[in-house]
């Protein structure tokens, strides 16, 4: 206990004694009173004090005691004083194991404790006496690499969906390395995990820990697991190392931080590429779920088979629709007229070729017996020439030649089609081969 605090409870002793003593001769005379009325009496002095509701105490811890229902009882003292604490629902509040003989820094207030009739002290927080040093390192140090860009997400490398091959850096006989692979075979049992062991406390452990993630590099790693389980500050101080923050950054394998329990934030975790609450959890960030990756593979499946399956009735459908139609059950309704017709048009071609033919014999002959020419033999040679010519013209005219050429006519509704805008799907064609016709319908 500080000699400020101590100076100060003399005070209230001694104030508390003049006190007493004229309120004792003020009622000498009328009644006496209880020992709760004098303890309340007291408690009211304490209780005035601000000074005395929010109190930071160092001292050494004596006659430590948890309790099954939780409450820390203890005795805080130094080389000349010492008072009686009390820290309720210590179990969950506590991050580590008081012991005799510690010494911590206790925040809380002083009360008189009204059954034994003297004063103590109720914690709020407790730590280890160093803490307070190694919270100032902490802030530091993270304050300095954030200034550095270490934390910064434009560094963070994406963790793989399907990883072969995962490291992890920890203790090799504690439960998290037990904790990582029991739940990584459980949800991604194809992944090889393959332990890089280190210490993970202690004053080598830092550069243990670095030796190991710049080994690990060797091994062609998916991702990489650094951490280990719940512990104080102290056992934790290994991951707020500098040498272990940079080895991390410097790292090519993706690496996810998993340091002590959810609480717990070590400089580990803000420059790994993520951060892990446990290394259960890292191990549950690293694997997919194989279970439910096989329900949705077998889901998209039996949804594909569907698909195809429906698509191939809808196809079947449109074919016997289109099989059940006149066309297919009656083709040579469709070509015969359109025979006939072809037979008409080369008809007429023929008559007009001969008609063409004989009219300019015609006018051959009258060139021939003309005096116009004294060459006769070259008046008939130039006009021979000139028919021929003509006929020719004719000929590339001649649908016929078109086609014996491979080439087609698509006609609809006796009208030729030059384009396939001039269609849609359901109507019936002619299309017009060199040795016959052919009647189909657009799909």
């Amino acid at each position: 206990m500080s000699v400020d605090l101590r100076d100060r409870m003399q005070y209230l002793l001694n104030l508390f004694l003049v006190n007493l003593y004229k309120f004792c001769s003020d009622i000498m005379d009328v009644e006496y009173i209880t020992v709760s009325k004098v303890t309340d009496y007291i408690s009211n002095i304490f209780r005035s004090d601000s000074k005395l509701k929010r109190v930071f105490i160092m001292g050494e811890l004596s006659n430590a005691k948890l309790y099954p229902s939780g409450h820390l009882y203890f005795t805080l003292k130094d080389d000349d004083s010492q008072i009686s604490g009390v820290m309720f629902g210590a179990v969950h509040r506590l991050k580590f194991r008081p012991k005799d003989g510690m010494n911590v820094l206790i925040q809380g207030r002083i009360e008189v404790y009204k059954d034994h009739g003297k004063y103590q002290l109720y914690v709020n927080k407790i730590s280890p006496d160093g803490v307070g040093d190694l919270h100032r390192r902490f802030e530091q140090l993270k304050k300095k690499l954030y200034k550095e860009g270490l934390f910064d997400e434009s560094h963070k490398k994406k963790i793989p969906n399907f990883p072969e091959r995962i490291g992890v850096v920890t203790a090799p006989n504690g439960a998290a390395i037990r904790d990582i692979i029991t739940t990584i075979k459980r949800r991604w049992p194809f992944c090889e995990v393959i332990l890089f062991p280190s210490l993970v406390q202690g004053d080598r452990a830092a550069s243990n820990i670095s030796y190991q993630i710049r080994r690990s590099e060797n091994f062609d790693l998916d991702t990489l697991i650094v951490g280990r389980g719940g512990g104080s500050i102290e056992d934790l101080w290994s991951f707020n190392e500098e040498i272990v923050a940079r080895t991390i950054f410097d790292c090519t394998t993706p690496v996810i931080s998993a340091v002590g329990h959810e609480i717990d934030y070590t400089i580990s975790d803000f420059v790994a590429d993520l951060r892990a609450a446990t290394p259960t959890a890292a191990a549950e960030i690293a694997v997919p779920p194989y279970g439910e990756i096989k329900n949705a593979v077998n889901q998209l499946n039996s949804r594909a088979n569907l698909a195809i399956d429906n698509q191939i009735n809808d196809y079947k459908h449109r074919m016997d629709n289109i099989v059940s139609k006149h066309l297919f059950k009656n083709p040579s309704e469709i070509y015969a007229p359109k025979e006939m017709m072809l037979d008409n048009i080369v008809s007429r071609l023929s008559f007009s070729s001969k008609s063409l033919i004989g009219k300019n014999s015609n006018r051959l002959e009258l060139i021939k017996n003309s005096n116009v020419f004294k060459d006769e033999e070259y008046i008939i040679k130039a006009h021979k020439e000139k028919l021929l010519l003509e006929l020719s013209k004719l000929e590339v005219l001649n649908p016929l030649n078109t086609l014996k050429r491979g080439y087609a006519l698509t006609k609809h509704e006796g009208k030729i089609v030059s384009s396939s805008k001039e269609l849609k799907s359901g109507d019936e064609v002619e299309i017009e081969f060199k040795d016959g016709n052919v009647n189909t319908m657009v799909i």
